[in-house]
C-alpha cells in the first residue's frame, strides 16, 4: 500500500510537438488560427516594425522622430494588451478578434494620408495603432485553448506562434520588393489594411466546438 506511483511515462517534447502539429493540420480551426496570426505578424513586425522608418524617411521625417514613434507605439501597446487580456475574459474572444484586425485594418489603410496630415497624423497613427500591436495575443491563446483544450493549447499556440513569424517575414520581404518597384510604400500599407480587414472575418469563423484531443505523445 505504500509503494510509490510508478513513474509517468516520458514523452519526447519534440515528437510531441511534431505529432501535435500532423493533428492540428487535420483542423479548420488551426488553420484559421495560423492565417489570422501570419496576417498578424506580417501588418505587424514584418510590415511596420521593419519599414515604418524608412517610409517615413521617403517623406522627409528624421530617423529621430520615426524611432520616437516606434517607441510611443510601444507604450500603447503595454496599455491595449493589458486591456485586451481584461476583455479576453469577459467578451466572445472571436468578436475581440474581429475589432481588432479591423481597427489595424482601417489605420493601417489611413496610413499613406497620416504623412501627409498635419503635425497630430503621425502621432495618432502611433497611438491607434500601438493600442493594437499585440492586443490579439490574448483572444488567439483563448481560442486555441478551447479548440485544442488545456493540456493541448500551449504546444499548439507554439506552432500558430510560428505562423505569426513566418508572416513577418513574408511581409518585410514583400513590402521591400514593392518599395523598390512602385517607388513608394503607399500601396503595401493599403493593400496590408484590407488583408487585416479580412482576418476579422476570418476570425469570426473559429468554431465554438467542443475541445477536439490532439495526440500528446
Amino acid at each position: 500500500d505504500d509503494a510509490a506511483p510508478p513513474p509517468a511515462a516520458k514523452v519526447n517534447p519534440a515528437l510531441r510537438a511534431v505529432r501535435a502539429l500532423r493533428d492540428g493540420l487535420g483542423r479548420r480551426d488551426f488553420w484559421l488560427l495560423a492565417g489570422t496570426f501570419f496576417i498578424c505578424g506580417a501588418s505587424t513586425n514584418g510590415l511596420i516594425g521593419t519599414h515604418l522608418i524608412p517610409a517615413c524617411a521617403d517623406h522627409g521625417i528624421p530617423e529621430q522622430r520615426s524611432a520616437e514613434l516606434l517607441a510611443a507605439m510601444g507604450i500603447f501597446d503595454l496599455v491595449g494588451t493589458t486591456a485586451s487580456g481584461w476583455l479576453t475574459d469577459r467578451f466572445d474572444a472571436r468578436k475581440l478578434l474581429f475589432a481588432y484586425y479591423g481597427l489595424r485594418g482601417l489605420s493601417l489603410i489611413w496610413l499613406p494620408w497620416a504623412f501627409g496630415a498635419d503635425v497630430l497624423g503621425l502621432p495618432l497613427f502611433a497611438a491607434f495603432y500601438g493600442l493594437d500591436w499585440i492586443a490579439t495575443v490574448p483572444p488567439t491563446v483563448r481560442l486555441a485553448e478551447r479548440a485544442f483544450g488545456k493540456s493541448n493549447a500551449a504546444v499548439m499556440f507554439g506552432w500558430v506562434g510560428a505562423s505569426h513569424q513566418i508572416g513577418a517575414a513574408c511581409a518585410a520581404w514583400l513590402a521591400g520588393v514593392w518599395r523598390t518597384d512602385m517607388g513608394s510604400y503607399g500601396g503595401a500599407f493599403a493593400i496590408a489594411g484590407v488583408i487585416c480587414v479580412g482576418a476579422g472575418f476570418l476570425a469570426l469563423a473559429i468554431g465554438r466546438r467542443a475541445p477536439v484531443a490532439v495526440a500528446a505523445g
